[in-house]
């Protein structure tokens, strides 16, 4: 392997519980890791364009990346009750978004691919423009009447009242309804040009890293609150015990479905190239 793999991950709170064990040398046998925190909208920009070794993207993404990378089967972020939501100044119902403006997190982020999946069911008319926000821009334009709706991620779930925003609603419940399935979110991919051997080592390092992390919480809690920027550090809690569970250690088959089932929905709508058969297959 390389002296040092070239990773880059987000500064949230499930990102740095996840790679804590791993970026600290405490993973037996596992490579060296260079860090860049980057949110995920710059991390899906840094895979199209190969930069790095290891990079935590959105799912939505794989579609225009898995000829360079392949998908590692642990250490993303896939869950239930966990998903986007759509918030509004004012109550409201789907179909008020007709021909609203509505700020997004960026239009290859897992978010909008749900989001878009849910409009086309919820708001025949069509909602109108789409703008591109960073995901901490998004509350306080809504609040301010810079635009109608924003669909937010990450802690927004827990903060989204202290902007006194309404839930008009929740993109996840809407894709666990009609599939049945856990909503996928975000994904950890490794450049195929490091051989099957040493992606089957990352792997391998990625679950030892989450499990460690399990076993010891305590050890983690520097790194977490220090990349955690202002967040309360309950709000910290709340966001590793909902984006890190059962599907963080492992994808499983309802894991890979919800993946092959997000990304074939979308792939009809036109929002993303078609997957090969073997694309999301490990080494």
């Amino acid at each position: 392997m390389p002296e040092h793999l070239k990773i880059a991950y987000s500064p949230c709170p499930n990102d740095t519980f996840v790679f804590d064990a791993w970026a600290h040398g405490r993973v037996p046998g596992a490579p060296p890791l260079d860090v860049t925190f980057a949110d995920i909208d710059i991390t899906n920009g840094m895979a199209e364009r190969g930069e790095f070794d290891v990079l935590k993207v959105s799912y939505a993404v794989l579609p225009w990346v898995l000829d360079q990378y392949a998908l590692l089967p642990c250490g993303g972020a896939l869950g239930r009750g966990c998903g986007p939501l759509v918030l509004t100044r004012e109550p409201g119902r789907p179909s008020d978004l007709a021909g609203k403006t509505v700020a997004v997190p960026g239009e290859r982020s897992t978010a909008y691919l749900l989001f878009r999946l849910w409009a086309a069911a919820e708001v025949p008319e069509g909602v109108g423009q789409i703008q591109v926000l960073p995901f901490h821009e998004i509350m306080p334009a809504v609040r301010d009447g810079k635009v109608d709706a924003g669909l937010v991620i990450h802690e927004a779930r827990f903060t989204y009242q202290e902007y006194g925003l309404h839930r008009l609603a929740d993109m996840g419940e809407h894709w666990e309804l009609t599939t049945g399935l856990p909503i996928p979110l975000g994904a950890i991919i490794a450049k195929r040009s490091l051989g099957a051997e040493r992606l089957r080592a990352l792997a391998d390092a990625a679950r030892t890293s989450v499990l460690m992390a399990w076993d010891d919480p305590a050890a983690s809690r520097p790194y977490v609150l220090e990349h955690a920027q202002e967040m309360d550090p309950a709000v910290a809690d709340q966001h590793i015990g909902l984006y890190v569970n059962e599907f963080t250690a492992g994808l499983g088959e309802d894991g890979y479905a919800a993946v092959r089932g997000l990304l074939t929905r979308a792939a009809a709508e036109g929002l993303v190239p078609p997957l090969g058969p073997d694309a999301l297959e490990f080494v």
